[in-house]
């Protein structure tokens, strides 16, 4: 029963020869990588006006002069990112930029601004369209974390566990229908403020003044409209995942999104001040914006709609983000090793659940208040910008290829300025939340470490030098009509130790490995034949990546195959960590392969234990 649920939320498995079907053709991935960015025009405008608006002070004026700082900040960035892209066609990002050209720290420092930014993504992008439809519907305003959280897990979760392919179908077009609907919205408001009488810009929306208290208002707002941005590295993120040629393909939709999100950015901006727009509860500037420009109709709905809905998939952009950049970690051994493996349906699926309960917490802690939620938000981004721009400039110097001087002069100029956002961002937001993110870096940092130290640690004790095991020394052991077999992955010193056992109760003894990739496969044949122990493995290939279900399906027909006074026996290798936490890092399949093998008559089912020191 539980296996038919399973098929029906997430769908039949996918094989590795798939893989090619779930790359993005340009038209998709800009929905897909692009709702984040595009989608902040529902929020960013309004967080710069909300600074701009409290009691006694007269500082809306300045909503145009920061709207064009962002505008001309994200030019500087999507140029930057472009080359991030081109210099890093695996993906990886900031992350892979600093690993490769600053060392170890800055790019932890990135990987873990990374994965602050994309948590808190889905939580502000989930909170933001609960936000947005309350406004249509101001009787769902008591139910507004119920509703996050059902979106959450219900919606994207499953549809992004579902396959890379699927989801990009399922959210594609409401992102386009969104961005259909803003410039419709833009334009309708801009040839009504040439057709009308009323000043295109009223007095009251450019009064000003200039004092120490608005300076920091000032700062405060750039920095709350700088969530804007959020979303634009996602592409250079996610460069493997669009179709050949991948680096061409990814820079031409970072083009694409950063021109339409600057488009959107500055139009709703500009509708902003000249509707004077100010702060009412439940009630989002854009939603006024909508009501002032077309009245409370079907196009107004339109509007709402389609913005909760692009709010909403905004979070996608970190269910293709998040995952890929955990692999790589993992790969790298900062991340425990399940993360970086894909699942069922091709999809970082281990990721996508962390990123989901995460998000899912910092919603609950919140209330699913997106002021609060942002408060938190753009420090990160804009440090991973720097950590980037500062490697690809070390790259440019290193390569000195044609062109070399302009492209590292562009990313000077990047690093730079975010550099300078960065700062602004943290001392004006640091008791609004900023401190947070101040303090979780380096915590992550530390455990980003902490992990790699454990598994160096048990490398080291696993390793299996060839001349401390000499197979003769076990020959000839007489035994009875036991079939024994070890399930292996790899030469260990803890397969040793398992294949000393199964030797000494059985001379019918089989090592066998389940292969996910023939590639690695194939390496751990030829490992084994030169280690030669003296035992048959077995290689049983796994297109689906399943690993459980081979394992069983052959132990179920060597059952069918033996005499009913033999037995089988299982022997699982295993180490056994010293610390609780380690095992975290770890899969269970040993656990879940003695649960599942504890019912089948004459298997014995045994764990052989290998204990790690540190």
């Amino acid at each position: 029963m539980m296996r038919f649920v399973r098929r029906i939320l997430i769908g039949k498995p996918l094989h590795n020869q798939e893989m090619s079907h779930e790359k993005l053709p340009k038209w998709k991935a800009l929905a897909i990588f692009s709702s984040d960015a595009l989608s902040s025009v529902a929020y960013g405008p309004e967080q710069i006006m909300l600074m701009l608006t409290l009691p006694g002070i007269l500082a809306y004026g300045y909503l145009a002069p920061i709207s064009i700082a962002i505008l001309a900040l994200l030019a500087i960035v999507t140029f930057s990112y472009v080359q991030v892209a081109k210099a890093n066609p695996g993906g990886g990002g900031s992350y892979s930029v600093a690993i490769t050209h600053l060392g170890e720290l800055p790019a932890l420092t990135a990987a873990a601004a990374l994965f602050a930014d994309y948590t808190l993504t889905v939580a502000v992008s989930v909170s933001a369209g609960t936000a947005a439809i309350m406004s249509a519907f101001p009787i769902l305003a008591q139910h507004e974390v119920p509703i996050d959280l059902a979106i959450l897990f219900g919606i994207l979760m499953l549809v992004n566990l579902r396959g890379v392919r699927e989801s990009s179908t399922a959210f594609v077009f409401p992102t386009y229908a969104f961005i259909f609907g803003i410039i419709a919205l833009i334009a309708t408001g801009i040839y009504q403020t040439i057709t009308n009488h009323t000043p295109v810009i009223p007095p009251e929306s450019l009064t000003k003044q200039m004092d120490w208290t608005v300076v920091v208002l000032i700062l405060r707002a750039f920095a709350n409209g700088c969530s804007s941005m959020t979303g634009v590295e996602a592409i250079s993120n996610g460069v493997p995942m669009f179709r050949s040629p991948e680096v061409r393909n990814a820079t031409l939709t970072t083009y694409w999104m950063s021109g339409i999100l600057g488009l959107m950015f500055i139009g709703t901006s500009f509708l902003t001040m000249h509707f004077h727009i100010l702060p009412l509860e439940d009630v989002t500037a854009l939603s006024q914006i909508a009501e002032l420009t077309f009245g409370r109709n079907w196009a107004y709905y339109y509007i709402q709609i389609t913005t909760m809905l692009v709010l909403y998939l905004a979070a996608n952009t970190s269910f293709n983000g998040l995952p890929p950049l955990l692999s790589i970690l993992a790969k790298d051994g900062y991340m425990p090793r399940y993360l970086g493996v894909r699942g069922e349906r091709l999809s970082f699926s281990n990721g996508i659940v962390l990123l989901s309960i995460i998000a899912g917490i910092l919603i609950v802690i919140y209330h699913g208040n997106t002021e609060h939620l942002i408060s938190l938000y753009a420090i990160g981004v804009f440090l991973s910008f720097t950590i980037a721009q500062v490697g690809m400039v070390v790259h440019w110097r290193k390569e000195r290829s044609p062109g070399w001087i302009v492209r590292s002069t562009v990313n000077s100029v990047g690093a730079l300025v975010t550099g300078i956002v960065v700062l602004i961002i943290a001392i004006t937001k640091f008791f609004y939340g900023a401190w947070l993110v101040l303090v979780f870096i380096p915590v992550m940092i530390f455990i980003f470490k902490k992990i790699r130290s454990h598994y160096n640690d048990m490398a080291e004790q696993l390793h299996l030098p060839v001349e401390d095991f000499n197979p003769e020394e076990e020959a000839n052991l007489k035994t009875g009509r036991n079939v024994v077999i070890v399930p292996i992955s790899t030469p260990t010193g803890v397969v040793a130790q398992t294949l000393k056992y199964a030797k000494s109760i059985s001379n019918d003894v089989i090592a066998l490995h389940i292969a996910t990739d023939e590639e690695v496969g194939k390496r751990v044949e030829v490992k084994w034949q030169g280690w030669n122990p003296g035992v048959e493995l077995v290689t049983i290939y796994s297109p689906y990546r399943l690993v459980i279900q081979p394992l069983l399906d052959y132990i179920s027909n060597l059952e069918r195959q033996r005499n009913p006074e033999d037995y089988i026996t299982i022997l699982i290798p295993e180490f056994q960590t010293k610390k609780l936490w380690h095992r975290l890092l770890h899969n269970q399949t040993g656990w879940i392969l003695r649960t599942l093998l504890i019912l089948k008559e004459n298997v014995i089912v045994t764990t052989i234990p290998f204990h790690l020191k540190k």
